[in-house]
């Protein structure tokens, strides 16, 4: 089954590739590689869930927030890639919550993105994987989510 197939099977459809909000692109090819910028809990219809992890947003509310941030970062990889089979290997994500100082479950938060890869890509979406927590992110967004990505080559 294709990644496509999957994320259809998923009940999931990927939004559009957002504009970078800053001087940066969405993603970068290198050789073998394509990185991905950060991507935001951008829904299908341009709004991003705001908030603070664990004062006014629960861990439940953020793994749904992650698991959208990872449709965003679907969406760069088939617009930079054409077909999302070209996906070798989810090398490495990092997550960014936007916690409250004594907010401690950050990975369970960023297990929406990661068990969203591994149910699209399979054993080829196992990764490596930073968690972690900020005192902000950009416009308030709950999360933020980077990847690295081994693609084959045409």
């Amino acid at each position: 089954m294709t990644p496509e197939e999957k994320l259809a099977e998923l009940g999931l459809t990927l939004p559009p590739v957002p504009a970078p909000i800053a001087n940066f692109v969405t993603h970068v090819e290198e050789g073998s590689l394509l990185f991905l910028s950060g991507q935001g809990p951008r829904n299908h219809d341009g709004q991003m869930a705001t908030g603070k992890v664990g004062a006014g947003v629960s861990v439940e509310e953020a793994y749904e927030h992650a698991q959208l941030t990872g449709l965003n970062l679907l969406a760069v990889m088939k617009h930079a890639l054409g077909d999302l089979g070209r996906v070798e290997r989810v090398v490495k994500l990092l997550g960014m919550v936007n916690a409250d100082p004594l907010f401690c479950d950050h990975p369970k938060v960023i297990n929406g993105c990661s068990d969203l890869m591994v149910a699209v890509f399979g054993e080829k979406g196992r990764h490596a994987r930073s968690a972690v927590g900020f005192g902000s992110l950009p416009g308030q967004i709950t999360v933020e989510i980077e990847a690295i990505v081994k693609i084959a080559k045409d």
